[in-house]
């Protein structure tokens, strides 16, 4: 019981030190952009998760607060797309 507890501190802690950022992607044209996108993102050390939506040109990545806005939209241009930052929490 004590080492669930344990785990649940620890990952309560780990997600108030995570950020997460919301991008609008252009030029995606079909599955295998989203898939070189979320390749190329969770390449990025400290990203921690990446979902890229072809439907709504959206791509949300979850990363350490050490991951800068620079580095995830430059991993988005290094596989030939062009990113936005809508948001980031």
């Amino acid at each position: 019981m004590k080492l669930l507890f344990a785990f649940f501190i620890i990952s309560g802690l780990l997600y108030a030190e995570s950020i997460t950022a919301v991008i609008k992607i252009e030029g995606m044209t079909c599955p295998m952009c989203t898939t070189a996108i979320k390749k190329s993102l969770k390449k990025i050390d400290g990203v921690q998760n990446a979902k890229v939506k072809l439907n709504t040109e959206i791509a949300t990545v979850t990363s350490e607060k050490k991951v800068t806005k620079i580095q995830i939209l430059q991993a988005i241009k290094d596989v030939g797309y062009t990113g936005t930052i809508i948001s980031i929490k």
